[in-house]
């Protein structure tokens, strides 16, 4: 089945630690979020594997520590910052390919921007560049007060990386960014290659699935028509839920609908 839960749902437990979680959940397909820097080795990232082999699960992506400061790391005006950032990935793709996953997802900088757009996606094409010399898919994903959250400056890195641009789709930050999740969902189904689900509704806006009012029958519909063939990933902060039990239940939700 293409639902799975992201580990990042039972931070601040360690990888491995909501990995087993998740296993025992029968959650089959999953994300990893990496949380410190002895994380992202080839070491840690072998005890993942023997979790995931034991469960049988699939890990399709891979978040760095470093999200947090991508914006002075990666796209602040000091150029030598970002090629010793993009150096350090290296190290990142080798744990992803260890892990068998496919993306590395990007947040991006936060609002406001500290260089120009175009300074901005030159250096998002190097990271992909490297990225495909190791068999990584660099994505950005929309981020609500970054750069990324608006279907806007999407349009723009898509016009400028043409093929290259790939995206991570995220329900609960483009309703936090106050678009139509829908919408932003319909305009870039062609290049979304992941997705990250959540519940909202008026009140709230990251819950389970089946919890809020999203219509994830719709959101299905609108890949299903593109072709796309990725996952839908839950992905909430542990506030969002009591017992781990209710990850189960809420993948089990989105399954029905999906069949």
């Amino acid at each position: 089945m293409p639902i799975g839960v992201s580990s990042s749902c039972l931070y601040p437990m360690s990888p491995a630690e909501s990995l087993e979680i998740l296993g025992r959940l029968g959650v089959g397909t999953t994300e990893v979020f990496i949380n410190a820097p002895s994380e992202l080795t080839v070491e840690y990232a072998q005890k993942l594997n023997r979790i995931k082999n034991e469960y049988g699960m699939k890990i399709l992506s891979l978040h760095p520590f470093t999200s947090f400061a991508e914006t002075t790391m990666l796209f602040s005006e000091y150029k030598q910052r970002f090629f010793d950032m993009l150096d350090y990935y290296k190290s990142a793709f080798e744990v992803i390919n260890t892990l068998g996953a496919e993306f590395m997802v990007i947040h991006g900088s936060k609002l406001p921007a500290r260089i120009t757009h175009e300074e901005y996606f030159e250096r998002f094409a190097l990271m992909i560049e490297e990225g495909k010399k190791a068999g990584v898919t660099v994505t950005p994903e929309n981020v609500n007060k970054h750069l990324s959250e608006s279907p806007e400056f999407m349009r723009e890195m898509k016009a400028f990386l043409g093929n290259d641009f790939r995206m991570v789709f995220d329900v609960k930050q483009a309703n936090r960014a106050g678009f139509n999740p829908l919408e932003f969902a319909k305009e870039f189904a062609d290049d979304i290659v992941h997705i990250h689900v959540s519940d909202h509704n008026k009140t709230a806006d990251c819950m389970p699935p089946s919890k809020g009012d999203f219509d994830f029958a719709k959101l299905f519909e609108i890949m299903k028509k593109s072709g796309y063939g990725g996952s839908y990933v839950i992905e909430l902060y542990r506030h969002n839920f009591g017992d781990p039990s209710e990850l189960g239940e809420a993948m089990r939700y989105l399954e029905g609908l999906y069949n």
